[in-house]
């Protein structure tokens, strides 16, 4: 049986391995001389603690919310294919619909506790690729919605006739 240790080691060296895939981030570990693997995890853990006891929380799962999803809409135009455009565009929906909500209701969202670290999880899984949240939200909500809108006729006038 193996112990918590090797299990934790196991687990560091799979982040690693993938964190590998960013030359941006060999460079600062040869530069800092900590592994890749502590600092991306604990700039995570710092990030989420700052979100969890609201300290610069909406700043943070704003900028969660733009920053990463930018850089990656801008890697998107340049790939082939456009699935990833199409998560892309509607991930960027839900946020704005989410954010003009957020906006209209500021009163209730400082009497909601946690808020943040709601948002941010719901942020999270509208970004990442195994939740593709986007495309949920939007095939369960904003479709149905914009059916209802092209099912009901926009009213015409018609010119009276002389």
């Amino acid at each position: 049986m193996a112990s918590a240790q090797d299990k934790f080691n196991y687990y560091i060296a799979q982040v690693d391995k993938e964190l590998s895939k960013y030359p941006a981030l060999n460079k600062l570990e040869q530069q800092i001389q900590v592994p890749k693997a502590y600092g991306v995890l604990g700039v995570g853990a710092v990030f989420s603690a700052f979100i969890f006891f609201n300290v610069f929380a909406g700043f943070l799962s704003n900028l969660l919310g733009w920053g990463l999803p930018a850089y990656l809409s801008l890697k998107a135009l340049d790939t082939p294919g456009h699935d990833d455009d199409t998560q892309w565009l509607t991930y960027w929906i839900i946020f704005g619909a989410f954010n003009f909500v957020e906006s209209m209701s500021r009163v209730i969202v400082a009497w909601f506790p946690y808020y943040y670290t709601f948002k941010t999880v719901f942020i999270l899984y509208l970004i990442l690729p195994s939740t593709r949240g986007a495309q949920v939200v939007y095939a369960k909500v904003f479709k149905p919605l914009t059916s209802q809108a092209k099912a009901t006729p926009a009213p015409t006038t018609t010119p009276a006739s002389q």
